[in-house]
This record gives structure tokens, sequence and C-alpha cells, in this order.
């Protein structure tokens, strides 16, 4: 009988791995790219103390430690060791994204995983493989892309570490990038990935300069550089946004009847509109755009990208604002209690 038992459960067991075999494939790799990066990171100690480590270099990875303990400390973020390893990358890319869309609708195709729920993107240590995604996602008539990865988080799962490139940063980028991934260890809200992402993004922002305020000064180059560059970007954030809004608005008026010749022209006359109206935009710090006709257009992934991680900024800064007096801590630890996390 026990025979019987063990048998029946080996027999399922290679029954779900026959049905999952892509899955555990993918699992696998991602899995062994991960675990390399984590095997090889070194104690930040060890490049502190090296003679060979440059000393503009060390000073980003101290200040990660201060960025660190202010999160905890001020910020009501959770406690963990992440980025007290660092992956020396030698100049290398890491990590890619692929994600694709619905050619007309701002429909992100999801990929979906046991336990954790469905993502907008697929992660790859290998461009190659990142490549084939892509050309199958081509094939079956999505709009796709590929994107390079800066950071990510395990979710608490394993130690982050530094990746050598991050130190390239300015000292207010840097703070948004850790804060940013210190928020998604934190707090992640299963099969929320825009919730996640623009929180993130949010906290990362508000956080960072909190951040140089503290540490460099109220009038200080670190803080003053940060803040005009985020203006500057805001006016690009919403520039994509509305022509997100622009894009989803035009969609709604196609219908069956029409021709996939006509939906793209349109597709491609309305994103050309967006883009060459870039060159309106006036900025402190960044040089005017200029958009040329050679210029290769985006598609909907790129206008998916800024739903994604920018969408739902006002109502978190309306919240924040409105119920909490701007106190981001009280905000965090709020957001903590009231959404069940990975």
């Amino acid at each position: 009988m026990k025979k019987k038992i063990v048998l029946t459960i080996v027999l399922l067991l290679v029954a779900v791995l026959i049905y999952y075999r892509d899955l555990v494939s993918y699992g696998w790799m991602q899995g062994k790219g991960q675990l390399e990066i984590l095997w090889e990171a070194q104690p930040i100690g060890e490049f502190l103390e090296s003679p060979d480590f440059p000393d503009s270099l060390k000073a980003k990875l101290r200040l990660i430690q201060e960025i660190r303990s202010f999160a905890v400390d001020s910020l009501g973020i959770s406690p963990s060791d992440n980025y007290t390893t660092m992956y020396n990358q030698k100049g290398e890319n890491l990590l890619w994204n692929v994600t694709a869309a619905e050619p007309f609708a701002l429909v992100p195709y999801r990929w979906k995983f046991p336990f954790l729920g469905s993502f907008p993107y697929k992660g790859y240590f290998d461009l190659e493989k990142a490549k084939l995604e892509r050309a199958r996602l081509d094939s079956a008539g999505y709009d796709t892309h590929i994107g390079m990865v800066s950071g990510w988080s395990t979710l608490g799962w394993f130690k982050d570490p530094i990746l050598s490139k991050m130190l390239e940063r300015s000292e207010g980028d840097l703070a948004e990038l850790i804060i940013h991934e210190l928020t998604h260890g934190t707090l992640y809200v299963k099969d929320s990935v825009e919730f996640n992402e623009n929180l993130a993004s949010f906290v990362g922002r508000m956080g960072a300069i909190q951040f140089l305020k503290n540490r460099f000064g109220q009038n200080s180059a670190e803080l003053t550089s940060y803040v005009n560059s985020e203006v500057d970007y805001e006016k690009i954030y919403r520039h994509y946004l509305n022509g997100a809004r622009k894009l989803d608005s035009l969609y709604t008026t196609m219908d069956e009847s029409m021709s996939v010749a006509l939906k793209s022209e349109q597709k491609k006359d309305m994103i050309y509109d967006i883009m060459k109206n870039l060159d309106t935009l006036r900025f402190k710090e960044r040089k005017p755009f200029q958009w040329k006709t050679e210029n290769r257009l985006p598609n909907n992934t790129f206008f998916m990208s800024y739903l994604r991680y920018r969408g739902k900024m006002t109502s978190f800064e309306n919240e924040l604002e409105e119920r909490f007096g701007g106190d981001l801590r009280a905000y965090v630890t709020y957001l903590k209690g009231v959404y069940p996390s990975l």
C-alpha cells in the first residue's frame, strides 16, 4: 500500500514537471543566475579595506549604508541585510526584462508564476534567451520591448547585493534607487505590480528628498540638483502619461471592421505626434528634446512602462498629504498594516 502511495506521488510530480517544464526551466535559469550573483557578492568591508578600490566609490558604499539606516529609522522601511554586500559587474550588464502589450490596447501581456502571481514583465540573466522570448511574442502579434534592469529585489527571500554600476549614480539617484528596492522588500502585494511599482517609485522619490535634506542640508548642491532633475523628469512623465491617455482614447474608437493596416497607421501617427511634441518641453537641467523623423518610434510597451511606474503617483501624493500631513514614515507604516505582503 505504501509503495502504491509513493509511486502515485512520484507520478504526480513527474506529470506536474512535464506540464510546467517551460516554467521549471525558466525558474532554474533565474535561480541559477541570482544565486551566482549572491554567491560571488562580497561584504562591502572588503571593498572599503582594499587599497585598489577607488576612494570615490568607497564614499558611495558608505553613503548606501547611511541610506539604509535612514530608510529604516526615518521612513518605516523594514530592517534587513540588503545592500551590505556588493557584486562587481566588471562593466557588464546583468539582467534584462521582456515586456509585451496588445497592439491596439494598453493591456500588458502577463506571465503567471505559482505563489507569486502574474507579472507584466519577465526577467532574464541571458540576453539571447530574452531575445527568443521577444521573438515568440513578436510572432504572436504583440508589441514588445527588451529593457536593461539596473536593480531588483528578491522581496526578502535573499540578501540583495549592491551592483557595482549603481555606484555611478549621483547621490540623489542612488538614494532613490536603494529606497525604491527596499520598499519592495517591505511591502509587495501579489498580482498588483502597478501598485507595487508606483508605491516604490513614490517612496523612493520622497525618501530621497528627505535623506538629502538630512544628510547634506536644505540648500545643498546635492539636494538642489536632485530636485531640479525631478522637476524635469516630472514634465517628461506627465507628457508620456498624457500620451498614454490619448492612445487609449484612440484605441477605444477602433472596431473590428477596421483593417489592421488602418489601425496601425492611426497608431503610428498618434505616437509620432506625441514624440514630436517633446520639443515643447523646457527643463531646468536637461537639454531640450529635438525629436528627429528618423528616430525609431516606441510602441505600447513604452507607454505601459510609464503607467506601471508613475500612473498612480498623484493618488499616493494626495493620500500622504491629506491623511498623514506629509509624514512619510506614518504613511509607510499604515500601508504595511493594510496590505498583505508576499
